[in-house]
């Protein structure tokens, strides 16, 4: 058998404690879909609950510096996703989840989607600005991919017309909204590619919720913007609205009014060229500014893993648990004794203690008759003995002898003086008779 060191031997402690760094410094952040189950929010403020599909469930906790972001009061049977970080509550050995944000599962499936493709196309270079193709000065022709029934397609035509009206247009009408839409966007593109009329496009829509615009995240037309051999501008939704096709593309417009003010001529042209420049600053620094926080957000977690905020959590979820048996211990122990209580008058019903009472209390005078009886008795007794040991006393006593003519002589120190020797000449004595005494000089 091999000999094993103090070091290969673990405790259970130990054990955990490894066991959970592997799992926070392997694993890191997850997504995660799931039902709501056991959902508890004890005084402290922190939120505990399981996560369960129909062969699986996973303990979870979301501490209160994270939950109060989440604007919707969970509940059982809720369907949500949630980003959560790898853990083990040590204390039990309990593998867990610690949630550090929730959504509903519909939006944050759609926002957990569009995030996987940002990313992945971000990888593979598609938002590059070295790929961005330059609007041209002078447009000769502007295409419009958008729906011909739809309020984007009018408020192109009116700033064209109003900034330009001699600039040639073609239509290239498609849905923009629905399953199909990202289908007949991604032809629409390859068709002004393939018949090569138009020096710039401008793709978009009007604004509407992110299932709205859904299609302008799809990656089929993600790619197909990427390919295109014409300049595009994407104007989709309003300025606060990002899709995917604005990061692809060679400009993005907040607006679609705003993409016919790019691409229309005026005196006012250097301002277009500057405003062109700026976009495609904004459009750098954006990608810039969100690759620099992917990575702070990185450098925070491996920061946030040392935090001592995490062992307070810990211990706080540990003072919840404790909390929660301590109640559930109270609480058994009242029903145990209301039970208790409740039978012990149930058998004092079936046995009524009236008739005993009475029984009772007739004994009672009997016996207090009989002890008062007892009593007299007993102090007759002791009153007799008493008088018989105090005339036995009074024969003894000193007192009892002065009586009888003597006298107790004593110094005055109290030395009682038996000898003639105990005394000098000069010295007082005292002599104690019956009644009173008398104070000497010895001559």
């Amino acid at each position: 058998m091999p000999s094993l060191s103090n070091q290969n031997i673990y405790t259970v402690s130990r054990l955990n404690a490894e066991v959970r760094l592997l799992l926070e410094n392997e694993m890191g952040i997850v997504w995660l879909v799931g039902e709501i189950s056991n959902f508890s929010a004890p005084v402290s403020g922190h939120w505990y609950l399981t996560l369960k599909d129909s062969r699986a469930q996973v303990r979870a906790a979301m501490f209160k510096g994270n939950n109060r972001h989440v604007r919707f009061r969970p509940q059982n049977g809720q369907q949500v996703l949630v980003k959560a970080r790898m853990s083990l509550y040590e204390p039990r050995g309990d593998y867990q989840i610690i949630i550090e944000s929730m959504q509903p599962e519909g939006d944050g499936r759609l926002q957990q989607e569009f995030e996987q493709l940002k990313l992945k196309l971000a990888g593979e270079g598609l938002f590059a600005q070295t790929l961005k193709k330059p609007l041209p000065e002078n447009p000769q022709r502007v295409g419009i991919i958008t729906s011909k029934t739809g309020a984007a397609l009018h408020d192109i035509l009116n700033v064209l017309k109003r900034r330009d009206p001699s600039l040639p247009i073609v239509i290239y009408p498609t849905m923009v909204q629905g399953e199909e839409a990202a289908i007949q966007i991604a032809q629409a593109i390859g068709r002004a590619n393939t018949r090569n009329e138009c020096d710039v496009l401008i793709v978009g829509r009007g604004g509407g919720s992110l299932e709205d615009l859904w299609c302008f995240n799809n990656e089929i037309v993600a790619r197909t913007i990427a390919a295109s051999q014409i300049p595009i501008i994407s104007a989709v939704g309003h300025e606060v609205d990002v899709t995917i096709a604005d990061f692809v593309a060679d400009v993005r417009a907040p607006t679609p009014s705003a993409a016919a003010e790019l691409v229309s001529r005026d005196n006012s042209h250097k301002k277009q060229a500057f405003a062109n420049y700026q976009h495609k600053l904004t459009s750098a620094w954006r990608y810039y500014v969100a690759q620099q926080k992917s990575y702070i957000n990185q450098l925070q977690y491996r920061l946030d893993k040392q935090h001592p905020m995490y062992r307070l959590q810990r211990q706080q979820q540990i003072l919840d648990e404790r909390e929660n048996r301590l109640k559930q211990a109270i609480t058994h122990h009242l029903n145990d004794t209301r039970r208790h209580i409740s039978s012990q008058e149930y058998h004092l019903q079936l046995q009524s203690p009236v008739k005993r009472i009475g029984e009772q209390k007739h004994a009672l005078q009997i016996a207090q008759q009989k002890l008062n009886e007892a009593m007299q008795r007993k102090m007759m007794k002791s009153r007799y003995q008493f008088g018989l040991l105090a005339e036995k006393l009074d024969t003894v006593s000193p007192l009892s002898t002065l009586s009888r003519g003597y006298s107790i002589t004593q110094t005055n120190k109290g030395k009682v003086i038996r000898h003639a020797s105990d005394v000098k000449s000069g010295d007082q004595i005292v002599t104690r008779l019956a009644d009173g005494e008398l104070t000497s000089t010895v001559d």
